[in-house]
Parts: structure tokens; sequence; C-alpha cells
């Protein structure tokens, strides 16, 4: 379908400064305590800290700085369902704990996948019910944001949708849709919650808030839901980013008259529910002020959507002399020969550093098994593999940066490989849809760390990161 045949009928965009939203969020007072179902949705944002823990005393504080949201890095999407749900509980529980000690207001997003993927609505649920256990009010609307405009993913009547060129693809017809864990049918947001939850939400009964209410304003958004009631699912189209500056203000309208609410969303949320102006993409000079190491980078790619395979094929045709290393699944699927084939692929790995940059990948061919929760045990032990691998390698030699491409990849690495506790979001690579950490502890404390989704960019955009990233600044003409 054309966009702009889908857009007929609906307003034109209405522009919305980012500082009506932010004067209007900060005079709401609440902050955001945004659990991330994988790491890669910082990639929007700029200057906010992420925690890969979350004791009470880890909020407390974050609670006593002014950071308007905080990332909570969860990994629920690699998890099963008992898992996500005792995690997400748990984070809960300690945040309320820590906005009491504080007396401060907080507000829950779930972070979850602009292609529809992840646990849906188990997250949302748990999330709900840890606020009325800790004595707070029960939520009344689920407000669910999917859109990730950056990304190509849009939310036109209701329906979602993937940029093709100058097409759009209703996002239950790709590959996203066909995940081994977390697949769907539907593209139509209500038809899709109605299926996430076996029909305990019907069609039926999901509030849509088409671009003519948003694109009406802040009274309008909040007027559409006023009468959600008992986690009434609310789903929202997004085009532009003022579409969601727009969404955010009646949402903050719908807060101040009273309604109760938590979000699901894709990652460009929360920087438009803050307030917060997009970020030119990060340069050389602002990454390595004092030039950087001399070593090598480290590239790891776990991930296996389509894109990234192009991305990986692009990168090595781009840097001839990049040493590239691929982890073979089924030998990590060895218990008993997988530790000695790890060790000797993490020697490689600190040897080569010394020359220039590494990229370790897995099989490209994906493995799974016969059920969804033995396909995500797959996943996780490759994963793990990978971890083993750069944990080794930092422990011996401080590569001069470290690229994580995937969203199981990129938060285990983070969390177990790097061993960081705490991190800042520097801001983008790409516009809005790479994220650049700076981890403020453990063996890769200061080391520029990228968090790179496996669903976006175009063919060019790993081997565009890696050129920014590496010592020799066109790293299209080798070294």
């Amino acid at each position: 379908m054309n966009e702009a045949h889908a857009l007929r009928g609906f307003p034109a965009a209405r522009p919305v400064p980012a500082d009506d939203v932010r004067s209007a969020s900060q005079a709401l007072g609440s902050r955001l305590v945004v659990l991330d179902d994988d790491p890669t949705g910082t990639q929007s944002v700029a200057d906010l800290p992420v925690l890969t823990r979350w004791a009470t005393q880890d909020f407390a504080a974050v609670f006593a700085t002014d950071a308007p949201a905080v990332y909570v890095l969860t990994n629920a999407r690699s998890l099963g369902e008992t898992d996500a749900r005792n995690r997400n509980r748990e984070v809960a529980r300690n945040a309320l704990a820590a906005a009491d000690a504080a007396g401060i207001d907080v507000e829950f997003v779930s972070r979850g996948d602009s292609t529809l993927r992840g646990h849906f609505p188990l997250e949302p649920d748990t999330l709900a019910d840890a606020i009325v256990e800790a004595g707070g009010r029960a939520v009344d609307g689920v407000v669910i944001v999917p859109a990730f405009p950056d990304a190509g993913r849009v939310t036109i009547g209701g329906v979602h949708y993937m940029r093709d060129g100058d097409g759009l693809q209703p996002i239950g017809n790709t590959e996203f849709a066909r995940d081994a864990t977390f697949g769907y049918r539907s593209s139509e947001l209500a038809a899709w919650v109605d299926e996430k939850s076996g029909g305990r939400y019907p069609a039926a009964s999901v509030i849509v808030v088409d671009l003519a209410v948003i694109r009406s304003g802040a009274d309008a958004v909040a007027d559409a839901i006023q009468d959600a009631a008992d986690r009434t699912p609310i789903v929202c189209d997004v085009v532009t980013e003022d579409d969601l500056r727009l969404i955010s203000l009646g949402l903050i309208e719908a807060r101040r008259r009273g309604k109760a609410l938590l979000s699901r969303v894709g990652p460009p949320f929360v920087r438009a529910r803050i307030g917060a102006e997009r970020r030119e993409p990060l340069t050389a000079a602002e990454i390595f002020p004092g030039g950087g190491d001399d070593r090598g980078g480290l590239i790891v790619v776990g991930s296996h959507v389509a894109v990234t395979t192009r991305q990986l094929s692009r990168l090595r045709e781009s840097v001839p002399d990049l040493t590239d290393i691929e982890i073979d699944v089924a030998r990590v699927l060895d218990p008993a020969g997988a530790p000695a084939y790890l060790r000797g692929i993490a020697d490689r790995v600190v040897a080569e550093l010394e020359a220039g940059d590494v990229v370790v990948s897995t099989t490209r061919t994906v493995t799974t098994a016969a059920t969804a929760d033995d396909s995500l045990h797959i996943a996780r032990t490759v994963s793990a593999a990978v971890v083993d691998v750069v944990k080794d390698v930092t422990a011996r030699t401080r590569p001069r940066f470290v690229v994580a491409k995937g969203g199981i990849t990129s938060s285990d690495v983070a969390a177990h490989g790097l061993s960081m506790h705490r991190a800042t979001v520097r801001g983008p690579m790409l516009p809005g849809i790479i994220s650049l950490w700076e981890p403020a502890d453990g063996p890769a404390a200061g080391i520029p760390y990228v968090v790179f989704a496996g669903n976006v960019g175009d063919d060019e955009a790993l081997a565009h990161v890696v050129s920014t990233l590496t010592r020799t600044p066109a790293a299209t003409t080798g070294r």
C-alpha cells in the first residue's frame, strides 16, 4: 500500500515543540521507569541512565538525580513466561519502594519491540498487578504505541506497517510475524491484542486513537481514553515525531485528570514523552575526545534476521582486512566440547585485536526446536557462548570499542560479558536507531559500547558505525 493513500482522509501533521511536552511533563512531576525487554530501546534517547541490576538502592541512586527517566535492562524477551513475569514483578516492586522512600511518583513504561515481538500482555499485566500490590491505584488503561518512524514502523488507522521502499507492508506479512517464539498473524493492532491475549481483550473492546483524534490535540486524546477502565487496551496511530508528542501531551492531560495508565511502546515514545529533542548522531571526535585506544574494536553479531545478515556481508565487503570469526552453533550446543572451543575463539580474538577490528558472529543458519520454549533455550545457550567469549577477551585486553548486534546479544554482552551495572546513554550513532552507551563500571568502564538492534538500519548501517568508531576514519579504504 502507498503511504500517501493510507493517510488520505486524515489531517496533516501538526507541529509540536518538544519544549511544550517537557514543560507539561515536568509539571506532572512523575519519573518514567522504563522496563526494556532488550537494550535496544535506548536507541532513541540521550543522556539518560541505564541499570542492568535493579535493587532498591539502585533506583534510589537514580531518583536522587534529576533524570526524568531511567531504563532498566530486564532482557525479558530472552526469557520464558515465568521468568519474564518474575523479573518484571521484582523490578516494579523495587522501583515502587524506592519511589515511596523518595516521595516521588513513578510512571511505568514497558518497552517492547516495534515489530510486535515480546511478552504481551504478560508484562503490562505484571506491572499493573505490582502497582496494586504496593497499594497503588488499579490501572485504567494500557497505552500501546509500537510505532518507530525512524526505523520505518508506523501505525495508520489502527494498522501497524513496515515501510518497504515507497510502500507500506502490513507487519503481519513480514518475517518478524513469523518469529519462532513470538509470532503472530494480525497487523490491525486491536486484532493483535485479541490474538495475543487469547481473547481476554476482544478487538471490539480496544480503544483506537487514530490520527484524526491525535492531530486534534491533547484534550481530544484525553477525551478519547476517558472511559478506559480495568486495563483497557488503547492503541495509537503514529507517523511522525509530532504525533508522538501529541499523544504524550494527551496522556499527561489524562493523568492530570486522574486516569491511571501504563504504556507498552516502541523506542521513540520515551523521547517524546519527556519532551526531549532528537540528538544528532555522535561523531568520532565526541566519542573519542582523547583519541581512543590503539587496539582494534570488537563487533559481536548474534541477530539472525535478514537485515543483520545483509549488514554483516556489507561490513565484510567494506573492510577487507577485518578479522572475521564465526562461532559454530552446532559446536556451542555440544556441552562436552563447547568450553575448549570457546576458549580457542577468545585466544584468537585477543591476538587479532592487536592488529585491527574483529567481528565475531554466530552461524547465520537459524537453529530452532519443536517448541517456542526449546527455541528460546537454544537462543540463550548461543548467547551465553557469545558472552563467554566477550568476558574472556575483555579480562585480557581492552578493545577500542564494542559493538553488539541483536537484542538478546547486546543485553547479555552488557550485563554479563562486560559486567556493567550502570551506564549512561550518550546518544545515537545513526539518526534515532542505534545507541552508544558509556559504561560506568566493570572492566569496560569508559569503553564505547554500541547497542545495535537486529532489525534496524539499511544494508550500510553496520559498516557506517564501524567506520565511525575504527582507528582509520574511512574504514571502507582498509587500514
